[in-house]
Protein backbone atom coordinates (compact mmCIF):
# COMPACT_ATOMS: atom_id res chain seq x y z
CA UNK A 1 0.00 0.00 0.00
CA UNK A 2 1.42 3.38 -1.03
CA UNK A 3 1.56 6.18 1.51
CA UNK A 4 2.11 9.87 0.76
CA UNK A 5 5.62 10.91 1.68
CA UNK A 6 9.24 10.14 0.91
CA UNK A 7 10.44 6.55 0.55
CA UNK A 8 11.44 4.86 3.81
CA UNK A 9 15.01 4.36 2.57
CA UNK A 10 15.38 8.12 1.90
CA UNK A 11 14.17 8.99 5.42
CA UNK A 12 16.51 6.41 6.94
CA UNK A 13 19.53 7.69 4.99
CA UNK A 14 18.67 11.30 5.88
CA UNK A 15 18.41 10.48 9.60
CA UNK A 16 21.69 8.55 9.61
CA UNK A 17 23.54 11.45 7.93
CA UNK A 18 21.83 14.09 10.10
CA UNK A 19 22.59 12.27 13.36
CA UNK A 20 26.12 11.44 12.23
CA UNK A 21 26.93 15.10 11.55
CA UNK A 22 25.29 16.15 14.83
CA UNK A 23 27.44 13.69 16.78
CA UNK A 24 30.53 14.84 14.87
CA UNK A 25 30.14 18.56 15.53
CA UNK A 26 28.98 18.12 19.12
CA UNK A 27 32.01 15.90 19.80
CA UNK A 28 34.99 17.22 21.71
CA UNK A 29 37.35 16.68 18.80
CA UNK A 30 40.48 18.72 18.25
CA UNK A 31 41.84 18.75 14.73
CA UNK A 32 44.56 20.71 12.95
CA UNK A 33 43.45 24.24 12.00
CA UNK A 34 44.03 23.64 8.28
CA UNK A 35 41.78 20.55 8.34
CA UNK A 36 39.11 22.43 10.31
CA UNK A 37 39.16 25.34 7.84
CA UNK A 38 38.83 22.97 4.89
CA UNK A 39 35.99 20.96 6.46
CA UNK A 40 34.08 24.17 7.34
CA UNK A 41 33.45 24.62 3.64
CA UNK A 42 31.21 21.53 3.54
CA UNK A 43 30.25 20.56 7.10
CA UNK A 44 29.92 22.25 10.49
CA UNK A 45 32.99 21.32 12.53
CA UNK A 46 33.13 20.97 16.33
CA UNK A 47 35.10 24.25 16.70
CA UNK A 48 32.64 26.06 14.45
CA UNK A 49 29.47 24.84 16.16
CA UNK A 50 30.87 25.07 19.73
CA UNK A 51 30.64 28.88 19.50
CA UNK A 52 26.83 28.46 19.46
CA UNK A 53 26.93 26.98 22.99
CA UNK A 54 28.61 30.04 24.57
CA UNK A 55 26.88 31.97 27.41
CA UNK A 56 27.64 35.20 25.53
CA UNK A 57 24.42 35.98 23.68
CA UNK A 58 26.08 37.34 20.53
CA UNK A 59 27.87 33.98 20.27
CA UNK A 60 24.87 31.87 21.29
CA UNK A 61 22.94 33.48 18.45
CA UNK A 62 25.45 32.30 15.87
CA UNK A 63 26.60 29.10 14.15
CA UNK A 64 23.20 27.42 14.47
CA UNK A 65 23.88 24.85 11.76
CA UNK A 66 25.05 21.44 12.85
CA UNK A 67 25.28 19.81 9.46
CA UNK A 68 25.80 22.38 6.66
CA UNK A 69 27.73 25.59 7.35
CA UNK A 70 26.20 27.55 4.46
CA UNK A 71 23.04 28.64 6.30
CA UNK A 72 24.92 30.67 8.89
CA UNK A 73 26.97 32.39 6.21
CA UNK A 74 23.84 33.06 4.15
CA UNK A 75 21.86 34.54 7.08
CA UNK A 76 24.77 36.44 8.66
CA UNK A 77 24.99 34.35 11.85
CA UNK A 78 28.44 32.86 11.19
CA UNK A 79 31.27 33.52 13.70
CA UNK A 80 34.72 32.08 13.14
CA UNK A 81 35.77 31.89 16.82
CA UNK A 82 34.46 32.85 20.28
CA UNK A 83 35.78 36.16 21.62
CA UNK A 84 37.52 34.51 24.59
CA UNK A 85 38.86 31.62 22.51
CA UNK A 86 37.70 28.03 22.81
CA UNK A 87 39.72 27.28 25.95
CA UNK A 88 38.25 30.19 27.96
CA UNK A 89 34.72 30.19 26.51
CA UNK A 90 31.99 29.47 29.09
CA UNK A 91 29.38 27.03 27.78
CA UNK A 92 25.67 27.15 28.66
CA UNK A 93 22.90 29.69 29.08
CA UNK A 94 23.43 32.55 31.52
CA UNK A 95 20.05 32.10 33.25
CA UNK A 96 20.89 28.45 34.02
CA UNK A 97 24.20 28.90 35.83
CA UNK A 98 22.67 28.68 39.34
CA UNK A 99 22.84 25.02 40.45
CA UNK A 100 19.91 25.59 42.83
CA UNK A 101 17.63 26.33 39.86
CA UNK A 102 18.59 23.14 38.04
CA UNK A 103 16.52 20.69 40.09
CA UNK A 104 14.29 18.15 38.36
CA UNK A 105 10.99 19.83 39.39
CA UNK A 106 12.14 23.26 38.17
CA UNK A 107 13.42 21.82 34.88
CA UNK A 108 10.12 19.96 34.32
CA UNK A 109 8.13 23.20 34.79
CA UNK A 110 10.55 25.30 32.74
CA UNK A 111 8.79 24.93 29.33
CA UNK A 112 5.55 26.16 30.88
CA UNK A 113 7.00 29.04 32.96
CA UNK A 114 6.91 31.55 30.11
CA UNK A 115 10.25 33.04 31.15
CA UNK A 116 12.84 32.62 28.38
CA UNK A 117 15.42 34.57 30.39
CA UNK A 118 17.97 36.70 28.55
CA UNK A 119 18.19 34.37 25.59
CA UNK A 120 16.37 36.05 22.75
CA UNK A 121 17.31 36.84 19.18
CA UNK A 122 16.41 40.50 19.65
CA UNK A 123 19.34 40.84 22.07
CA UNK A 124 22.08 39.82 19.63
CA UNK A 125 25.34 41.42 20.64
CA UNK A 126 24.36 42.10 24.26
CA UNK A 127 26.30 40.38 27.00
CA UNK A 128 24.04 38.68 29.59
CA UNK A 129 25.99 40.14 32.54
CA UNK A 130 25.41 43.68 31.20
CA UNK A 131 21.65 43.04 30.88
CA UNK A 132 21.50 41.66 34.44
CA UNK A 133 23.48 44.62 35.83
CA UNK A 134 21.10 47.13 34.20
CA UNK A 135 18.13 45.34 35.84
CA UNK A 136 19.88 45.54 39.23
CA UNK A 137 20.69 49.24 38.71
CA UNK A 138 17.04 50.01 37.86
CA UNK A 139 15.92 48.35 41.10
CA UNK A 140 18.26 50.49 43.23
CA UNK A 141 16.63 53.69 44.51
CA UNK A 142 18.14 56.89 43.15
CA UNK A 143 19.85 55.23 40.16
Amino acid sequence: MAVIGPPLAAVLIFEIILNGTAMFNHGNIRMPSAVDQLLRLVVATPDMHRVHHSVTIRETNSNFGFNFPWWDRLFGTYRTQPAAGHDKMVIGLSQFRDVGRLTLPILLVLPFSGNPGNYALNRIGRDPSVIRQKKVDKQKPGV
